[in-house]
């Protein structure tokens, strides 16, 4: 029988850090307005190297980068209530994990510092720094499911923002969706479960 794993990503899902990144990037764009619509959330689940694509000023991309590594210095990452039992679940019944992410190592390395106890519950995190497509492209995902040595219909994927369900979606997954950062109304036909909080899900109905 193929294995079965939890891939998650990281902000908005198992981080409350979302509300802090929208702040940050609705203040960018109106220092530096790239004219997109809804500019802070059209680009949750990006990469920076591709966020950075608006900004084709040498200047402005540079002056936006050092705000965000400001900002990253600063932030406290606070795990969302139910996150801890949830995992400690799945370690238990030796379900492997992974995290997927748009983030970069140093943010990682940050988060990490700041929670030594977490990063033992993943085998494989997957950053900027491993894949060269974006959210809403699987690729991501796939390379998770990969590297756990699982097929990507026997994974859970777990995802808070539009790119980032339907990256799980096309990844083959069967996907969660966290109502954290969208109303569970806009996310409604993006997902096979919909919850508010990982307190409303019991590894036991997944795995």
């Amino acid at each position: 029988m193929s294995q079965h794993a939890a891939l998650f990503d990281l902000d908005g899902v198992l981080i409350d850090s979302e509300g802090v990144y929208f702040d940050f990037w609705d203040n960018i764009e109106k220092k530096y307005p790239t004219g997109i619509p809804n500019f802070a959330s059209a680009i949750k689940g990006s990469t920076l190297n591709k966020i950075m694509d608006y900004y084709p000023n040498p200047e402005v991309r540079k002056s936006v980068v050092e705000l965000l590594k400001e900002q990253e210095r600063s932030m406290r990452y606070v795990i969302f209530d139910g996150v801890l039992p949830f995992l400690d679940e799945l370690k238990r019944r030796k379900v492997p994990c992974a995290i997927v992410t748009s983030s970069n190592e140093e943010k990682m390395n940050k988060l990490f510092a700041q929670h030594p106890e977490f990063e033992a519950y993943f085998d494989v995190v997957i950053t900027d720094r491993q894949v060269t497509k974006s959210k809403p492209d699987p690729q991501g995902y796939l390379l998770a499911a990969e590297k756990l040595g699982c097929q990507p219909c026997d994974c859970y994927v777990f995802e808070d923002s539009l790119l980032g369900l339907e990256a799980g979606r096309r990844s083959g997954a069967k996907v969660v969706g966290l109502a954290t950062t969208n109303p569970e109304s806009a996310i409604k036909d993006k997902a096979d479960k919909i919850v508010s909080s990982f307190k409303q899900l019991s590894v036991n109905e997944l795995f």
